[in-house]
């Protein structure tokens, strides 16, 4: 049997010619096995009419296997010299000859170094879709961040309105005397708070005496 892959003839008749030859030669082979049996029956009947005959059964069978044997090597012999005919003649597509679905590489082709530049492009070109896709979440992850610290100012600016608010309605109508009037009360809160802490540790420290 040929060696040769023949991958393109088996895309064009959706089976390999090497296939289709192995199938025709066990068909071959089936039927001569059939016709030596054919034979063997009807010389053992012919036989069995004559009278005095001395030839037994397996004397027969011993003689119908050594003519299978020849006909197999003969039978052999002519199917290699057809499998030649037919694999190069019949099961054959030319070198010359393109199937109509590939027809686009012969308005299309490419030479191997072209090829391997457009290769080498697609790369290029999914590196850089990774690198902006990268870009893309980064600059995403600093909007978020962006909107949590505007939300953060708004908050605060809220609490300055509120406050400025709450100034004039207790009559301080300049918010900076006010924030100025705020801050002195809280170093005034600061220092009674550090004098009340001093004053609880001297007591906690006499009662421990005692």
């Amino acid at each position: 049997m040929s060696v040769n892959p023949m991958a393109y003839e088996a895309q064009f008749f959706g089976f390999t010619p090497q296939t289709c030859m192995l199938r025709i030669y066990i068909a071959f082979q089936d039927y001569l096995f059939e016709v030596m049996l054919v034979v063997e029956s009807v010389i053992l009947k012919k036989l069995d009419g004559v009278p005095g005959c001395k030839i037994s059964p397996s004397q027969i069978r011993k003689s119908t296997e050594k003519f299978l044997l020849f006909m197999k090597d003969h039978f052999d012999k002519l199917f290699s010299k057809m499998e030649e005919m037919l694999l190069q003649l019949v099961l054959n597509i030319p070198d010359n000859v393109l199937l109509p679905e590939d027809k686009v590489h012969e308005q299309y082709s490419y030479s191997k170094e072209q090829f391997q530049a457009l290769q080498d492009e697609t790369l290029q070109l999914q590196e850089q879709y990774r690198a902006e896709v990268s870009a893309g979440q980064a600059l995403q992850a600093e909007l978020e961040e962006q909107k949590a610290v505007q939300a953060e100012l708004e908050k605060i600016l809220q609490w300055f309105d509120g406050l400025e608010n709450s100034c004039r309605e207790h009559g301080t109508g300049n918010f900076k005397e006010s924030l100025v009037f705020l801050t002195q009360n809280s170093k005034k809160l600061q220092e009674v708070l550090k004098d009340v802490e001093e004053k609880s540790k001297k007591i906690k420290q006499h009662d421990q005496l005692l």
